[in-house]
């Protein structure tokens, strides 16, 4: 099968990475980091890093994770070429984010092209919030595989692909652990270091990091800590020796908190904004390979590290790409469309072509009505306002009406024309669902088993090889 053609939609050039001495990574963190050549080379020495990082998701979730990992791998050989010292790449598995809602699910095209969203399960709304290392994969894990089999169409690829996946989300792992295996499984080979921030270790590391956090207070009020209480993860009040959940209003003196950080440190993780400081902390981190939003909250996150002491890492963009496979490139080509033509609301397009296709004469005598229309209607009102001009709103009223009846004429003709076009309707809806899938740009929408079931491993590669183009290298 012919690999699809991979475009680059840049969020902006590949960014330059701060200076930072390099320095060895504790024994800790290594702990935290699962095996393969990046984990290595971390231990090897003193060295720099690169990094990144996103939730679990089902199936190694969007298909940005996987942009990520492999833009920090392009900007640390970048980086490394240039610095002359090993710069290692870090993928950082946020398992304690709650967030289950965004994880449970993933989406990929079926045979058709059409969209197959699967999800794992809905978590009840009067449920604790968990962090996604406490949340099972459970019974559940086998028919959300089933479905994924019976949705990737059938090639020399898709056993492979079912295989891979199958070997990390498995009834008794939970969501963060089967997330972070997947991705080693993938990834760990090309040298990225995948990093379960969830892991013990990981969480006896950042426990000195996260007390110094409770003395901070965020524009909102609140701390950037968050402790796992009475309603699961929550955020603590900021200041004071004994700062408040926000949900369930417990309150925790600071010796409390100290004694958690020593005994049960998987209870407390960062915010959002604290994250990358901690991450900074752990790692000798000259870059951190960010999407759109994240760029800018890493803005919002800078006076964090001045208070913590902490050296920051330079925000810099991920690349940013669509897969474009030769069925949707000849519907393209057919209609003399680009991916942004389908950015409209979905049958914009469609209703486009079905108007384009009226037939001269109809959209001539259309026209001539409308004109028409309007010109005896204006005449009309002037001549009426003349003799009363309080009617001359209702000649108004009665125009739009007029020309309303023309619009209502040119809308069902356009409809029939759509349904009597069956085929064109369908080309551009499955085109549709492979570039804005549920209306989402293509990598937040699907998951990279959609198209490594297709095009295998090399695919990856390709991808790599565009990512590395993008960074600058030969």
């Amino acid at each position: 099968m012919m690999m699809p053609r991979i475009i680059t939609t840049p969020i902006a050039g590949a960014g330059v990475p701060a200076k930072l001495a390099p320095r060895r990574v504790s024994a800790d963190v290594l702990a935290a980091v699962m095996p393969g050549p990046g984990r290595d080379r971390l231990a090897a020495g003193e060295v720099l890093a690169v990094t990144t990082g996103q939730q679990p998701g089902l199936f190694t979730g969007p298909l940005y994770t996987i942009y990520k990992a492999l833009s920090a791998a392009a900007l640390a050989r970048r980086l490394e070429r240039e610095v002359k010292v090993p710069v290692v790449p870090v993928f950082w598995v946020a398992g304690d984010d709650h967030d289950f809602a965004e994880a449970n699910h993933a989406s990929v095209l079926n045979a058709a092209g059409d969209v197959v969203r699967i999800v794992l399960r809905e978590r009840p709304g009067d449920a604790l919030l968990l962090p996604l290392f406490r949340e099972r994969c459970g019974p559940e894990i086998g028919k959300a595989l089933e479905q994924l089999r019976a949705a990737l169409p059938e090639s020399e690829f898709t056993a492979q692909t079912l295989a891979w996946l199958e070997a990390s989300y498995r009834p008794e792992a939970n969501l963060a652990d089967a997330g972070a295996d997947a991705l080693n499984r993938l990834l760990g080979p090309r040298g990225i270091a995948v990093f379960r921030a969830h892991d013990p270790a990981a969480k006896r590391a950042a426990a000195p990091w996260l007390l110094k956090g409770l003395d901070l207070t965020l524009p909102d009020g609140l701390s950037p800590v968050l402790v796992e209480g009475r309603a699961g993860r929550d955020r603590l009040s900021g200041g004071g020796g004994s700062p408040v959940t926000r949900r369930s209003g417990e309150r925790f003196t600071r010796a409390a908190l100290e004694r958690i950080a020593a005994e049960t440190p998987e209870r407390l993780s960062p915010n959002v904004l604290l994250r990358p400081v901690i991450e900074a902390a752990l790692f000798p981190t000259v870059a951190y390979a960010a999407g759109p939003a994240e760029l800018e909250y890493l803005e919002t996150a800078a006076p964090l590290y001045a208070q913590l002491g902490v050296a920051r890492q330079t925000p810099v963009p991920r690349w940013s790409g669509l897969l474009l496979e030769a069925r949707v490139e000849k519907v393209l080509e057919r209609y003399t469309l680009t991916p942004d033509d389908f950015a409209g609301p979905p049958g914009a397009l469609e209703a486009r072509f079905a108007r384009d296709a009226v037939p001269a004469g109809i959209a001539d005598a259309l026209a001539r009505l409308r004109a028409e229309l309007e010109l005896q209607y204006g005449r009309l009102a002037t001549e009426i306002a003349r003799i009363d001009p309080t009617l001359e709103r209702n000649v108004q009223s009665a125009r739009n009406a007029a020309l309303a009846g023309t619009n209502e004429v040119e809308k069902k003709l356009v409809a029939s024309l759509k349904r009597a076009n069956e085929t064109l309707t369908g080309q551009l809806a499955r085109a549709r669902a492979a570039l804005l899938p549920e209306g989402k740009p293509q990598e937040r929408g699907l998951t990279a088993a959609s198209f490594v079931a297709r095009y295998g491993p090399e695919l990856v590669d390709a991808i790599e090889a565009e990512v590395a183009r993008w960074a600058g290298l030969p």
